[in-house]
């Protein structure tokens, strides 16, 4: 590999920077280095990359841990996709258009549908809005005024993190059923909390760059592939065409300074030497790796709370369903997706069901949620009142997100440490996204961004061509 040169000076000796982790912040981080020219070291403790949006083996099945999607707005995770040479593998939408089952509506008249129109921002969503059977004639005209109020809010206003955004709801005339069939519905999916529970700077965040910035803004994409098509093999695929020396099963022990403004890197077996280091590890574990004195309150990050994800997984032996995906009301099913093609089932039909904010079931039996579950989707779904299960299980992801509690901005860290060439990613870190895929990829660029800059290294210029698509 070529190394670039500080410019002016005499050729500077090869840079190392130590990545530990290899989730979405942990390859980001280690592609972007590597496209400028310093030699990388990406360190995974998992046999795999990808962090929690991963795949497994299930029989004859691929199988993805959960439902991970992403909005076009997500600029960085599609820069992400166009660097791994895998965005053909995860389309978007041609245009926002989700089904909306309510149960509580006799059949026949259960469906509705939030889809934008091609019109300027916020009338891209006025006829969907106008014509959404969930919602009353007065929720309707209220939701509206929410969404002006929402749009002139300062997302750089600290005071926003301080407030929860069902309070702020409630108190911009949002009715308990308005936040259920439209506000909850959007946010729970994206913040992993209902409205009370979320900080109003995120809720924000979320709600004005998806639905108030851009007509397309909030059209959705996914994987037709398992992701470990696209996070494990493509990005190691990327990683080892950047020239990046990647390793799994090996964690990171400890992190610590040399006299001579270096780092030391310790795994079982090796020390590695390094001039600079990301820390791209949850929260707890870069709490523990933190040498002292780098972080003013390092206490902090462990005050950083956790939220579970939960996914049903139910094979049939006959297709029920007969679009991509819906999410529902009057139900605790919250948004159900059709794997059967990307997890490679040739006979029947394969749903995923994602439960996002499910404290009270995360840890609930099998057998519980089987009784619990297969009756809701024999009612959302009549077809599949004659089908038969042929398997079903579920995955949980106890920590699958940090809570985006009011207050949590003011725990959350750059990516800059007081320690000279340590730095940190993740989707934890103060990237102002909840905990997303597209917040992991922001963070690996900061930290990068902040890691060349130390190193005196020009910026690749593709590499933030997102903010500027932004």
């Amino acid at each position: 590999m070529t190394h670039g040169t500080r410019s002016g000076g005499p050729a500077a000796r090869p840079r190392h920077a130590v990545v530990a982790g290899g989730g979405l912040a942990g390859v980001t981080t280690a592609l972007a280095l590597a496209d400028a020219g310093v030699r990388v070291t990406l360190l995974e403790g998992r046999p795999r990359l990808g962090g929690l949006a991963f795949s497994f083996r299930r029989g004859d099945l691929t199988v993805d841990n959960g439902q991970h999607v992403y909005l076009r707005c997500c600029t960085a995770y599609r820069w992400f996709l166009d660097r791994i040479e895998g965005a053909a593998l995860a389309p978007l939408q041609d245009r926002l258009d989700v089904p909306v089952l309510d149960l509580a509506r006799p059949e026949g008249r259960r469906l509705g549908r939030l889809r934008r129109d091609a019109l300027p921002v916020p009338l891209h969503l006025g006829r969907s809005l106008a014509a959404y059977p969930h919602l009353s004639l007065a929720d309707r005209a209220r939701v509206g005024r929410a969404a002006l109020a929402l749009q002139k809010l300062d997302l750089a206003d600290p005071a926003l993190d301080t407030q929860d955004f069902g309070s702020w709801l409630a108190a911009h005339g949002q009715s308990a059923r308005a936040i259920e069939a439209l506000w909850d519905l959007v946010g729970v999916a994206t913040l992993n909390a209902v409205a009370g529970d979320a900080s109003l700077a995120l809720a924000a965040m979320v709600f004005k760059t998806g639905l108030l910035s851009d007509p397309g803004a909030a059209d959705i994409g996914w994987a037709r592939v398992p992701l470990g098509e696209l996070h494990d093999r493509l990005a190691r695929k990327a990683l080892d065409s950047a020239g990046v020396r990647t390793e799994l099963r090996t964690r990171v022990t400890s992190v610590s300074p040399d006299g001579d403004g270096q780092w030391t890197v310790e795994v079982p077996g090796e020390t590695l030497r390094a001039d600079a280091v990301v820390l791209a590890v949850p929260q707890r574990e870069a709490h523990d790796l933190l040498p002292a004195g780098a972080l003013d309150a390092p206490e902090r990050l462990l005050e950083i709370g956790t939220a579970p994800i939960l996914n049903v997984h139910v094979v049939y032996d006959r297709k029920v369903l007969g679009r991509p995906f819906f999410t529902a009301l009057g139900s605790p099913v919250q948004w159900v997706f059709d794997r059967t093609e990307a997890s490679g089932l040739r006979e029947g039909q394969y749903l995923a069901v994602s439960q996002s904010a499910a404290q009270g079931e995360i840890d609930a039996p099998v057998a519980v949620l089987r009784e619990r579950y297969l009756p809701e989707l024999e009612r959302l779904l009549p077809p599949a009142r004659g089908a038969a299960v042929r398997d079903f299980f579920v995955t949980r992801e106890r920590t699958a997100t940090f809570a985006p509690t009011p207050g949590v901005g003011r725990l959350r860290p750059g990516a800059r440490t007081k320690a000279s060439g340590l730095y940190l990613a993740g989707a934890w870190t103060a990237t102002g996204w909840p905990a997303t895929m597209e917040s992991a990829v922001r963070s690996g660029v900061s930290a990068a961004d902040a890691v060349l800059g130390a190193l005196g290294r020009p910026r690749p210029q593709a590499l933030f061509e997102f903010e500027e698509a932004a």
